[in-house]
């Protein structure tokens, strides 16, 4: 028998086959290394802490359920997110919700977690949308996320909070690739349109944004 220190060193895969063992204490392990980014993800996505703590709930009781499902074969990271967003956007498809947190995850202790978790839209591929980035903005850019579809919405939350790759994010949606690729594309059209209004850029800097950032879309 693993004793619980021991469990600590094992891979996710392992910890996983003992707790479709029934081994509580394996569990108790998938529990203790994923419930923050469970809980991030969610919160991101909700954007109310007490309803975030309960989906995270609903989301391990949902794992403990389906233990015996889970593949080896597939990264269990990547299972818990996908049985997460699922409990986030059926929460979301039951009553809408008007605000997105930009501000890191709510668990991040240091400025460099806060750094790490924060949402950001922009960066050298989003260049028409840089100048978003100061404070008295945020507001509309949550806005802005709020409004979009729950589909689109988690694509870019995994894509830009989480850093997931295109991969990653159709297993845990259980999407085709292309699909993701068009769901963020379009999810940053519609930010893009959103947030139009608050810009008010010189001479010449819409245009050459907009062209940037369509050659960036095509690439990808």
């Amino acid at each position: 028998m693993a004793l619980a220190f021991e469990l600590t060193t094992l891979p996710d895969a392992d910890v996983a086959a003992l707790a479709k063992q029934g081994r509580e204490s394996a569990f108790r392990e998938l529990v203790r290394r994923y419930e923050r980014p469970i809980f991030s993800l969610i919160y991101r996505i909700v954007r109310d802490r007490e309803t975030a703590e309960d989906l995270s709930q609903d989301t391990f009781i949902k794992v403990l359920n389906n233990i015996d499902r889970y593949s080896p074969a597939f990264k269990l990271s990547s299972w818990l997110f996908k049985i997460a967003n699922n409990v986030a956007i059926d929460h979301l498809r039951k009553r809408r919700l008007d605000t997105v947190s930009m501000d890191g995850s709510p668990h991040a202790a240091t400025s460099s977690q806060i750094e790490a978790s924060s949402f950001e839209i922009g960066g050298q591929q989003e260049t028409a949308l840089e100048e978003l980035e100061s404070k008295e903005l945020g507001s509309a850019i949550e806005r802005a996320i709020a409004s979009l579809r729950p589909e689109y919405r988690s694509c870019i939350m995994l894509r830009h909070v989480e850093g997931r790759s295109y991969e990653e994010i159709a297993t845990i949606l259980d999407l085709p690739l292309g699909t993701v690729k068009t769901y963020i594309h379009r999810a940053r059209h519609e930010l893009r349109e959103a947030l139009e209004p608050t810009r008010d850029p010189g001479p010449g800097t819409r245009s050459q944004a907009e062209s940037r950032k369509s050659q960036s879309d095509e690439e990808e």
